[in-house]
């Protein structure tokens, strides 16, 4: 199994499918927003058009207004792998969605009730039930994110286990060790210093081709997961009146070039991605990778 990862607006897709007709291959998004309906502009989700005909696996399985989470896209990702008679190639920018599919990665359990329990809760209470049951929680999870202490309270009163419990099970060493469960060759992409160039014309485009009416129309429908998508969220603020245009077009071009940013450092972690230099050529770059492969 191949995957092509890194940075949003890489141009990995192009690629991916590129390469799929080459070996005759199917293809595996690991994006974490294009997995929603509609959401096909800001998500720069390629058209049907635009597949050439390859089959494209983990797009378009949810509603914009499911919380769509980490666990069911492994367990959907997984059994089109176990059950998959043709070659496949993973691609996207999530690396999270990417280890969820290839590593040892179980989730904890959730419950909707507990959580909005614990939502509406003072923050400081519940970091300081962390820290009455696990002195050294501060080391795993990130206290001034009010979002991981409250998932760190729910899997501590669902489990009875603590942060650093399960930062030192079995199962996290293996993903410190990047151990797969699944055999792969990753390449990575990433257009450096033309980083910020494509992002731009990227952003133009999807402004051009109907984003702020794409998100007007799914606006009501959007969960919290889909309404905190890049591109989604600032388009929302600007339909409330928060923010003009020109400042929720801003906002996107800042927020997408940190979320590069994010995605650059999460993938260069892992020691499994083959970088290939960058050409400007797309042909020159799907010949590399197949070198690379073979």
């Amino acid at each position: 199994m191949i995957a092509i990862v890194g940075p949003t607006a890489g141009g990995k897709t192009d690629l991916a499918i590129e390469a799929a007709r080459i070996l005759g291959a199917q293809v595996i998004s690991v994006d974490s927003m294009q997995i929603y309906r509609g959401m096909d502009i800001g998500t720069a989700k390629p058209t049907v058009i635009e597949r050439r005909g390859v089959v494209h696996h983990m797009i378009d399985v949810a509603e914009p207004e499911d919380e769509f989470s980490v666990a069911e896209f492994r367990r959907q990702g997984r059994a089109i792998i176990e059950t998959s008679n043709v070659p496949l190639i993973i691609t996207g920018g999530s690396g999270l969605h990417f280890r969820a599919l290839v590593d040892p990665m179980s989730f904890a359990p959730t419950d909707p009730g507990l959580r909005e329990e614990l939502e509406s809760s003072e923050a400081t209470f519940l970091i300081e039930e962390l820290a009455q049951a696990d002195s050294g929680a501060g080391e795993h999870v990130d206290l001034a994110n009010t979002r991981r202490v409250i998932r760190a309270v729910e899997i501590f009163r669902l489990t009875g286990e603590t942060p650093s419990q399960r930062a030192h099970s079995a199962e996290a060493e293996d993903l410190r060790r990047y151990q797969p469960d699944i055999d792969f060759t990753a390449i990575g992409i990433d257009p450096g210093s033309l980083l910020d160039e494509r992002i731009g014309g990227r952003l133009s485009q999807m402004k051009e081709g109907g984003l702020v009416s794409e998100v007007r129309g799914l606006e009501k429908r959007m969960g919290r997961t889909a309404a905190s998508a890049v591109g989604y969220r600032e388009i929302i603020d600007h339909l409330n009146g928060e923010i003009d245009l020109e400042q929720a077009f801003e906002a996107i071009s800042r927020n997408t070039r940190k979320l590069a940013k994010k995605q650059r450092t999460w993938f260069q972690r892992d020691p499994r991605i083959h970088w290939i230099p960058w050409l400007v050529d797309a042909d020159e770059r799907v010949e590399r990778i197949l070198e690379y492969v073979n």
